[in-house]
Formats: C-alpha cells, structure tokens, sequence
C-alpha cells in the first residue's frame, strides 16, 4: 500500500485552492464577439459546484453511481466533476466529436445514471438512450433552458445544498477510457489517489508555476493527460485556464488568453515550426539571413553556456536578434509563454533546440490513461533532448529484456508507483494481462534507461514487426520524421513479413500548392496525386531526409500518395490521434498490394 501526500483526493485538492485562492481568476471563456475573456474566480467556480452536487444529490446521485460528461473542455466540465467527486460517485468523461455507437457503449459499460452534455444536438443523437439503457435515468443539458438544464439543475442544488465528501485515496474517481487502436474501449479506473498524486508529482518538477501561471486548454480533459497535466496541476498554484474556442481559432486564441506554460503535443511545436521555416523559404533576402543568424547566435550562446563559458560580443548580438527575430515568434503565441510540456510523441531534437532558443523550451513527457498518466518527465532543471524526462515522485520504471530479440540494450516498460490503475473495468482478463505479480503496469512500449535515470522510448511492442529479412521494424518514429517534411501532412509505414517497407502518404496540398503553379500542374488532389512530378517530389524528399537517420532497410522503397487523410471520421485515427494501423490496412490493402507487384 502506498503513502500519499495530503491532499489524497480530488476533492481536498479542489477546496484547498478555493479557499487558498478565492479571489483569484480560475476559468476564462471568451465572449460572444470574441474579443475579450468572460473570467470565473475560484471562489465562483465553488459556489458552482457546490449547487451542482446539490442538484445531482435531489437526482439520486450518491457514493458509487456515475455521472457521464459529453462536451468539449469548459468551466460546465469541471463543474460537473468536483461535484461528482464531492458525493463520492464516478465521473467519466466522454470526447464530443464521437460516434453515437462508443458513446453508446461506455455509458452501458460505466452505468452512467445522470448524463450531463454540452449541447441541444448532441441531446438529439442521445435521448433514445434512455429507454436503450436501465440505468440511465437522467440527461441534462448545458447550452438549454428549463427543466433538464444544467441552470436549473444549479439552481435545485442552490436550495438543497449537500455538503461534500472527503474520499479516501482507494476510492475510484471515474473511469477513463481509452480509444485504442483495435476493440472496444476499455474504461480505465482510476483512484483519487491515483489523479491527485500524480497531479502533485508533476507540479513538483516545476516548481516556477505559479499564482501568475496561465494556460490556454488546447487538449481534451477526457484524456487524462489534459486532466492531471492542467486541470489537476492548475488548482495546486492559483493558476488560470483559458479556454481556446477551436484549433482553427487556436492562433487568435493565444493572443487574447496570452498563455504564460502550456501543456500540448509535439503536433503544435511542429505546424508552427514548418510555418516559420516555409515563411523564411519564401521570403528570403535580408529577413531570411537574419533569421539564420538569430539561429545560428542562439546556439552559439547555448554552446558556450553550457561549457561554463560566455561572450560579450555573443551576448550583444544575441540580444539584437532577439529583439528582432525571435520576440516576433513568441509574439505568435502571445508574448508570455515560458515554456510547454507535450507528450504523445517525443519532439524532433532540432525541433526541440529550436525552441529553446526562440526562448519556449519544450519539455517531453511520457505516460499513459492507465498511469494517471504521468510517468515521467524532463523539466528546466533537468532535461536530455531525445529522452522523456526521468520518473516523476514515488514513481520507478523496470526494462523487461525478456519480452524482446536477444541482445536488445531496450525492453518493455514497466511502470509502479501510486499512480498505476486499479484496473481495467469488468475486464479481469484484460487487466491480468498488464500486470505483474507485484502490481507493476506492462505499458507495451519498449524503452531504456541512461545511466543518469533518463528514459528513452524506442517503439511499441505491439506496432514492431519483421522484414522478411528478420529485421525489426519500430514504423511510428520513422512516421513522426516524416510528418515533419512540409510536402507531409500524413504518413504510415508497413513492411511487415515483406521484403522491404512500403508508405502510404498524404500529402499536404496546400503546401504543394507554390510547387503546383510553378510546375503548371492541375490542383485538383485526385489528379495531383497521379502526378510523377509530385510523386517524384514527395518520395525523394523522403529519402533523403531519413538517409543517415535510419537503416536501409528501414527507408522505404516505394510510395503511395492518398487523397483523403487519416481522420477520426474515417475511423482511422483514435481520439488522441493515434492511428489505428490495421484499419488504414484494411482500407488501402489493394493499393499495398500493387506496391509489391
């Protein structure tokens, strides 16, 4: 049995910040025109969820029922779930942009009894769950008025106020469930204890957050990295969550929410890398000189910074072109932010350095649904570019070398600590599966360990497969490579028990569109990719960029360029835009064929 840090629960975790930092500003919405930020202080966030908890209490909501969420990240969000939390019930939340299906189906499965969603539309797909399901006896809604609104539903907790519950640490706060790329979902359960040491374990590794802290929320709460890293995290400090409105507005958003640490994925860094650096492409003469001089300045001083040295003339020049070229970078994302910490992918090492110097250091993490999620981390004091960080507070890592080839320096990981699950829900095979005798978590990546403690992830056991050959083949790194080619918007590589590798790519049209005026080509997708100039282009681009990075036999020798990318709607991705290889397979399996004829 664990020891955990006070406070052991969500609810402890929540109220503490209330009263530590009532006046302080918590949730930030922008308002109708979109000029401005509509801002709730703790004090009224927990007012609200006081009038929430009353108002599920008069439903009949009580210890161990579960309360369901359907909507995207917004104060209504957090409402819901520390009143949940304060009556001891479930909280299990649920992604808006779903299939009615999985909706479907994680509600029977969790026994969702109170349904609370975001909009009238959703309502519609949903209602007929009512009579679909026994347990399901109420659906609330937010964006409405009247009886089955959430307002009213405050306003009947408003007078039948319901004072909350301390839970213990071993008490489940809700269920998680994780897309994954092939069956159904598995639902996640997850402790009190579990959330709100992870929670505390991470703020630990940054200890420059504070009551001046802001983030703008990009990543869904329904994952519980967007949960743990910023919700949970965010009350320990008195910070403030802004909230984007969507990632076409993610641009505008920064500049009014003005995020000073964000939490996001390696994708964000990306897309604005590539931007810049097409921008300097096309722009060229003096502004693109002295961009690469800002680059090449900045290393310089890094470099010299790091072997105790400095120079007076560096240091000036530095400061010039910053002023000059980098303020205008941090300026896209609203001139405060200090730094970010991403997961889901380790960022690209140039990718990587370029930021730290812009001056947005970009901190790779590592985790998953079942480990609350975090695992580990790299933080400003403490960081190896390529690695994810060393582990987080009462947090220890294993390397199984005996689920891998012999003579491998990797092997699976294996997580232990207060924040591993508590299973899998009324799924006890499942669960045995993943854990060891003496409750370590099987994660299914493979990984190593330096000798200073930093963790490296070298693949995924169960995407790795062979060449005819017998070599192993790791295709999600050498994926995540070439999606940062500018001409890539999507890539997937296969091989397995083939001669060599084969990629499926999409191409990012408008990109290509300089190239399709220049080269007089039609701009219509279908017929740009049958062009031999773009295939020429993509392929050769490919190459070259992963020559020397990889093996031979890993580069891939032929290609085929898609029209349609790998989507949600498709079914060809898992909400946290993991793709789902066997269903790409599937779906291009005669065109992997004629690769091969």
């Amino acid at each position: 049995m664990f020891t955990y840090n006070k406070p052991d629960n969500l609810v402890e975790l929540f109220e503490e910040a209330v009263a530590r930092y009532s006046d302080n500003d918590l949730f930030g919405v922008k308002n109708e025109d979109g000029t401005a930020l509509s801002w709730m202080t703790y004090k009224e966030v927990g007012r609200r969820v006081d009038n929430v908890r009353g108002g599920l209490a008069q439903l009949g909501v009580s210890k161990g029922d579960t309360v369901g969420f359907i909507g995207n990240n917004r104060p209504e969000w957090a409402l819901s779930a520390f009143a949940t939390y304060g009556l001891k019930a479930r909280y299990v939340p649920m992604y808006e942009a779903e299939l009615l299906d999985v909706w479907k189906y994680i509600i029977g499965d969790s026994e969702v009894k109170v349904l609370i969603i975001s909009k009238r539309d959703i309502f519609e797909r949903v209602k007929g769950l009512v009579d679909e399901l026994p347990k399901l006896e109420k659906i609330i809604v937010i964006e409405s008025e009247g009886e089955n609104s959430l307002a009213e539903l405050e306003k009947i907790g408003e007078n039948n106020p319901v004072p909350s519950v301390r839970p213990s640490p071993q008490d489940l706060a809700g269920l998680i469930y994780t897309s994954g790329t092939t069956g159904a979902p598995k639902g996640v359960l997850l402790s009190h204890g579990n959330l709100s040491s992870n929670a505390q374990a991470g703020y630990h590794f940054y200890p420059e957050l504070d009551e001046n802290s802001r983030s703008i929320s990009i990543l869904p709460w329904a994952h519980s990295y967007g949960q743990t890293a910023e919700l949970y995290n965010y009350f320990q400090f008195g910070g403030a969550i802004g909230f984007m409105e969507s990632v076409a507005t993610l641009a505008k958003d920064m500049q009014l929410i003005k995020p000073t640490f964000i939490i996001a994925v390696p994708r964000v860094f990306n897309k604005i890398y590539d931007q810049i650096h097409a921008k300097m492409n096309e722009t060229g003469g003096t502004v693109k000189k002295l961009f690469q001089a800002a680059v090449e300045t900045a290393q310089k001083k890094r470099d010299l910074a790091e072997n105790n040295k400095s120079s007076l003339l560096v240091n000036i020049k530095f400061a010039i072109l910053d002023k000059l070229v980098f303020s205008k970078i941090r300026d896209q994302f609203g001139g405060c932010l200090r730094g970010a910490l991403t997961a889901s992918a380790t960022m690209n090492i140039e990718i990587a350095n370029f930021f730290i110097n812009v001056g947005i250091p970009v901190f790779d993490c590592y985790g998953l649904s079942e480990t609350s999620p975090a695992v580990s981390m790299n933080n400003r004091e403490n960081y190896r570019l390529g690695s994810v960080g060393k582990c987080v507070e009462y947090v220890r890592v294993e390397i199984d070398k005996s689920v891998v080839e012999e003579g491998a320096t990797d092997g699976e990981i294996i997580v232990y600590g207060p924040n591993v699950m508590q299973g899998y829900h009324k799924k006890p095979k499942e669960t045995k599966a993943v854990m060891t005798a003496d409750g370590g978590f099987r994660t299914g990546d493979r990984g190593r360990l330096d000798q200073d403690g930093f963790l490296y992830i070298t693949g995924r056991i169960k995407e790795q497969y062979k060449l005819e050959n017998g070599k192993y083949v790791f295709p999600a790194s050498i994926e995540e490579d070439i999606k940062l080619l500018p001409h890539v918007a999507n890539a997937m590589i296969y091989g397995d028990g083939r001669k060599f590798n084969i990629c499926l790519v999409v191409p990012d049209f408008l990109v290509l569109e300089k190239f399709v005026r220049e080269h007089n080509l039609p701009s219509d997708p279908k017929e740009l990719v049958l062009s031999k100039e773009v295939n020429t282009l993509i392929a050769d681009e490919i190459t070259m960029f992963l020559e020397g990075k990889y093996g031979g036999y890993e580069i891939p020798k032929r290609f085929k360029l898609l029209v349609d990318d790998f989507a949600l709607e498709n079914g060809m991705l898992t909400q946290t835009m993991k793709l789902k290889r066997r269903a790409v397979i599937d779906t291009y399996k005669n065109d992997i064929e004629a690769l091969y004829g």
